[in-house]
């Protein structure tokens, strides 16, 4: 059994409506979830395939960063599939700097992130002080290299560079994209 603890804001996501998320991702993962919704914690335990039961507690942590269930419930489709978290406010020495380094990640009219999930074909969300992306670990690291650059200060066009090139060479080594819905 795992805990997950996820933002009160975030409860009725992961529950939905009359509690059909909930069921999906039970089912799906081979998980029953037990949601205390007064403090955000989330019990996760495995009911049936212990390797699909490994992914619960990883779409539970999803969708309590800002995906949506959907896109969380993705993890499922391939086993090479993850979720990585990036913790912006580490990379912020204050409350200022840091609603600017989201800025700088989400990008003007949320064009950076944007083109982070259409050049690597992962699925970017930019939610409190994280920043969580879904996909193969190869276009996972190459949204992660993206985000520590913007995140260093690099100029968003040569981080734009850096991801065109990564996608050159991810379809040169015919990695298929997993384009998400959006």
């Amino acid at each position: 059994m795992q805990h997950v603890k996820i933002p009160q804001d975030r409860i009725g996501v992961l529950i939905g409506e009359g509690g059909e998320t909930m069921r999906e991702i039970e089912s799906r993962a081979e998980v029953r979830l037990d949601i205390d919704s007064e403090n955000g914690k989330v019990e996760v335990e495995q009911t049936g395939d212990p390797v699909r039961g490994l992914k619960g507690p990883e779409i539970v942590k999803a969708i309590g960063r800002g995906f949506a269930p959907d896109e969380a419930l993705s993890l499922l489709d391939d086993d090479m599939m993850m979720f990585d978290l990036i913790d912006v406010d580490a990379a912020a020495r204050n409350k200022n700097d840091l609603e600017r380094q989201k800025g700088r990640l989400i990008g003007e009219n949320g064009r950076t992130r944007e083109l982070m999930e259409e050049l690597t074909g992962a699925s970017v969300v930019i939610y409190g002080t994280t920043m969580g992306v879904i996909g193969t670990p190869k276009q996972v690291d190459v949204v992660r290299s993206a985000a520590e650059m913007i995140l260093d200060g690099a100029p968003h066009g040569s981080v734009y560079s850096f991801l065109e090139r990564k996608r050159n060479e991810m379809k040169r080594e015919g990695m298929e994209f997993h384009q998400f819905p959006g």
